[in-house]
């Protein structure tokens, strides 16, 4: 059987290139998610993870408030889940985005999150090419027709991509495998670097783009600093999904743990043993770590912080939009070598 070479983040660069931007603050990093309510721009390109130690309201007002976006997470009652939707909508007078499954509840749930304010729902499963998350595409769709954005995911392929944009997903998570705290590569040994599916996905979608159908691509997983932001939006991605470059906020649900060493909070993913007991009462596959993270104050300094990364990054592509990036975008591949180089390589002497 034939393998095929995939990389991901670290083994690429992009070519700087002649710019004629006189201030980075004339490049505009704003994105839509298309679909219903397309005339929605998010300012900063990010959203924050549906994970229940990273958005619930104060995230969802936060993120919006600078600009983002938080997916409420689902693992919780649907009661919750509502009064964190109904927090960010009134407390940001702004959009909330809220997590559903794919089977069970998910309708009831979906249903409550409308009812609360939600206008884009997200079908969160780890494996999104997959006749559950197919059927309920279908089903949302029928119920909701346009008055809700579906977003859904997550796949790793073209064919999966294309899979969920014909199932009726205005947008689409792309990354399988890469979460700083997942472990579906090694308990499963299925996955593929998140800058090869970004391109398949980008192949995707411009083959459906040529029959009149836009579908987005949100980049998940892998991400681990603006300068890997600034890269999967080059590759193709109209936005990043982030959970890790967020963990440990203010914002974060919670509490804060004082011990000797320091301030810290959870992080954990969801196919976590944690997670899964306190969700469900048992476990299933484990494909995910729990973790201490240091606390880290408010996430507004972060998310400024990435924002001028990801203007910087934009500079030295001479873009002054995201669809002149993608357009412009020149990558090279790197060696080991080259790669140790570009770290701040005199702190390891």
């Amino acid at each position: 059987m034939e393998s095929k070479k995939a990389l991901s983040y670290d083994d690429v660069l992009l070519a700087p290139q002649y710019s004629e931007i006189k201030s980075r603050d004339d490049i505009n990093i704003s994105t839509s998610l298309g679909g219903p309510y397309a005339e929605i721009r998010l300012g900063l390109p990010i959203l924050a993870s549906p994970m229940d130690t990273i958005s619930e309201g104060a995230m969802g007002i936060t993120m919006w408030q600078e600009g983002g976006l938080a997916v409420i997470h689902r693992y919780n009652s649907i009661e919750d889940q509502a009064a964190q939707i109904d927090q960010v909508v009134v407390g940001a007078r702004g959009h909330a985005a809220g997590a559903i499954g794919a089977s069970g509840d998910y309708l009831d749930r979906a249903t409550a999150l409308y009812d609360a304010g939600a206008r884009i729902l997200c079908v969160d499963v780890a494996h999104g090419h997959h006749l559950h998350v197919k059927n309920a595409l279908y089903e949302l769709k029928q119920v909701f027709g346009d008055a809700v954005h579906l977003m859904a995911g997550n796949v790793a392929t073209l064919e999966g991509f294309m899979a969920l944009a014909e199932w009726g997903a205005n947008s689409i998570r792309v990354g399988i495998g890469g979460g700083s705290i997942c472990s579906t590569r090694i308990q499963t040994g299925h996955g593929i670097p998140t800058w090869q599916s970004i391109l398949a996905a980008r192949t995707a979608k411009e083959i459906l783009r040529s029959d009149q159908k836009d579908v987005k691509i949100i980049a998940d997983g892998g991400l681990r600093n603006s300068g890997d932001i600034v890269k999967a939006l080059a590759a193709g991605a109209d936005a990043v999904m982030v959970g890790s470059l967020l963990a440990g906020t203010t914002e974060c649900p919670g509490e804060i743990m004082e011990t000797k060493k320091g301030k810290f909070k959870t992080y954990r993913g969801m196919a976590s043993k944690d997670a899964q007991i306190e969700w469900r009462g048992t476990t299933a596959s484990l494909e995910g770590v729990s973790t201490v993270v240091p606390y880290r104050g408010t996430v507004v300094p972060i998310l400024k912080e990435l924002e001028r990364g990801i203007r910087s990054g934009f500079s030295y592509s001479g873009a002054l939009t995201l669809r002149d990036l993608h357009r412009k975008a020149q990558f090279v591949m790197q060696s080991t070598a080259g790669r140790l180089e570009g770290t701040t390589h005199i702190l390891t002497r």
